[in-house]
């Protein structure tokens, strides 16, 4: 079995819950085709409605928007969303494994889940990025991304329709960039571009990420 960390492209996931799919759009829209990196989407679903959340995304970028199936293989310029009424998994070759949801917290999907598995399976290479939204999914998501070496930005009081998740997010004291949410593919790109030229830290030229 393969292990450590066999991915060499980060992975970014964006996480969210009210007032998710504008804030996503957004910062899908402006993303490449040809982005190097894998990008996970989960945002919380009634698990008993049937979602659109992946065609609309489709329509508003031009990077490949696909639902998430399991044993599917993160790959680089695709993104792939949580499916509703299941959590998302990674396993150390990348591999989404789904999970059922119970009639039980935790919200579905979990932002939780997903980010402890990207943060234990790809370290350094972990970008997540926390939503608008309500409630504190993430929270402990965002702490294990943070202590396995990975990036963490979240979206400003200013722009969050509900500030729930991201002002959680910050409140850690671990987030690396509070952001705008017209500033946040920018930064997107600008890691992603970072880490394509081996810098271990994925910090932009001069330094740091503003706060």
């Amino acid at each position: 079995m393969t292990t450590g960390h066999p991915v060499r492209f980060p992975v970014v996931a964006l996480v969210a819950s009210a007032g998710g799919l504008d804030a996503l759009a957004q910062v899908l829209g402006p993303l490449p085709a040809d982005l190097p990196a894998a990008v996970l989407v989960a945002q919380h679903l009634d698990p008993y409605r049937t979602s659109h959340l992946t065609s609309i995304l489709a329509g508003r970028t031009a990077l490949p928007v696909a639902e998430a199936a399991d044993g599917d293989v993160l790959v680089p310029g695709v993104a792939l969303v949580v499916p509703a009424a299941r959590h998302l998994l990674l396993t150390p070759e990348q591999r989404i494994v789904l999970v059922d949801v119970g009639a039980l917290p935790p919200a579905r999907p979990s932002a939780d889940l997903l980010l402890v598995t990207l943060a234990v399976t790809c370290g350094p290479r972990a970008l997540a990025v926390v939503l608008t939204g309500k409630g504190t999914d993430a929270q402990a998501g965002i702490r294990a991304v943070a202590r396995c070496g990975g990036t963490v930005f979240a979206q400003d009081e200013a722009t969050s329709a509900h500030f729930g998740m991201p002002g959680a997010a910050i409140g850690t004291g671990l987030v690396d960039a509070v952001l705008p949410l017209p500033g946040i593919a920018a930064a997107v790109l600008g890691h992603v571009a970072a880490a394509a030229v081996g810098n271990p830290a994925f910090s932009p030229p001069g330094g740091g990420y503003p706060q």
